[in-house]
Parts: C-alpha cells; structure tokens; sequence
C-alpha cells in the first residue's frame, strides 16, 4: 500500500476492476467449520486467493501462570504467514507485522466472547495463512469468529471482517493482492454485526472525508454478507454432527 506508480489499469471504461469485479463487490468467499479433529474449534476459509485455517484450544489453564486474571479469561492469539504463502519466500517465525496483526484481532475477539465465565483461563486462537493475497488479516479475523463458535465458546456474536480501499481514486471493496501493492488507501474493519460495533478499524494511505464515510458504508454492508456465510458454515457443521449422532 502506498499509491506506487504503475502501468496496470485498475478500473476499465465499464467501471470494472482487473479482476472483472464491480468496486463493491466482494471476492468469491468459501467458509468451513469444524475442519480440524485435534482442536476444540477449527475453520477454514478462502477469500479469492487466501487460505486461512484457525484452530482454537481452551478454556483452559492459563500458562504462564503471571498472565492469568482472576477475573475473566485471556485470548492469546498467534496469526502466522507460512512461508510458503507468498511468492518471495517468507523468512519462518514471527515478525513485527504478524505480533501486531495477532493483538488486534486478541482485541477484536476479546469485545464479544463472554471471557468472565472463565476466570484464570486461556483461550488459545492459532491462525495459519496458508495462501496470501491481501486482506489476509480480515480473513483471519473472519476465521477465527467461526472456530471459536465451532469451540462452543460463549460469545455475543460473530465478528465478520472485510478491507476497503481506494484504487484509481474510486472506493473499491476487499481489495487483491495488486490492489493493494499499487493503491491509494485500505481499511481493514471488522464489526459485531447484531450491535453495529466497530471493532477493529484501521487505515492505511488516504481517503478524502466523502470517500471514508462511502468505504464504511460499503464495508458495513460486505461484512453482513460475510456474516450470512459464517452462519451458514456453522449451520452446515451443526447439520452434518446432527446427522451422524441420529445415525
């Protein structure tokens, strides 16, 4: 991100993307719940080009015992690149990007699971990105919601996440990956949806007053959208376990 200047024509004379997508519309969206054996939740998701899996362990003792709070429950989040998910080769273990990304979505989990039913306890979020390409931090976002609904986890609600940016000075949604190399502005942003609160907001480049208040607009609406597929990935989890147990 950063408005480089390049020879790709981002918006085509029908208003069209490089992709052949309108500037409000989202990348084709595949959610799986329930995708791993060995963890209490798990879910798998695909948005365009990223592959996300997110694993979640807990409640359970929090270790190192000093972090634990006597009032409420932590979420330790771990967001990882593998270092095949890019082109260049990604230098293995964590970096100052991924420790940052991993807080804000901790923070953005923290707003809706009800963590006072577990005092001194852990909740252990693990996000892998198996594939990237731009809004990989939203896509985990959306992934981890899912596992820990799949965990049985009390939570509010569930908190879809989408990018907004600007590309050849037009607001565009859920930015790709040249997109977002070349672009002018992206905004990853993440809601609870049956409250309308922001909970995760951040912004990268520059939109005039008008065109901030149209990307949230646009991205209110996409992440509802996005929501509807995690519902339905968990109803198709909970219709498969229903099926087996009447078996």
């Amino acid at each position: 991100m950063g408005g480089m200047e390049t020879d790709i024509k981002f918006i085509d004379e029908n208003g069209l993307r490089i992709d052949g997508r309108k500037p409000d519309q989202l990348r084709p969206i595949k959610i799986e719940a329930g995708v791993l054996n060995n963890a209490d939740g798990s879910a798998y998701v695909e948005m365009g080009k990223n592959k996300v899996l997110a694993a979640v362990y807990g409640p359970r003792e929090c270790h190192p015992r000093h972090l634990q709070n006597p009032a409420k429950a932590i979420i330790q989040c771990k967001y990882n690149m593998m270092s095949f998910s890019v082109g260049d080769r990604k230098r293995p273990g964590p970096d100052r990007r991924s420790v940052e990304i991993s807080k804000i979505i901790a923070e953005a989990l923290d707003n809706v699971v009800f963590t006072e039913n577990f005092p001194r306890a852990s909740i252990d979020v693990y996000i892998e990105i198996l594939q990237a390409n731009a809004g990989t931090r939203c896509a985990g976002l959306t992934a981890a919601a899912v596992a820990l609904a799949d965990a049985g986890i009390p939570m509010k609600d569930l908190v879809p996440a989408i990018a907004v940016g600007k590309v050849a000075d037009t607001v565009v949604l859920d930015l790709d990956k040249e997109e977002d190399n070349f672009g002018q502005a992206d905004v990853p942003m993440a809601i609870v949806p049956r409250t309308g609160e922001i909970v995760l907001l951040q912004m990268d480049g520059h939109l005039t007053t008008e065109e901030f208040d149209q990307a949230m607009e646009i991205g209110m609406k996409a992440c509802m959208e996005v929501y509807e597929i995690q519902k339905d990935a968990l109803k198709r989890r909970y219709a498969v376990d229903a099926a087996i147990e009447e078996e």
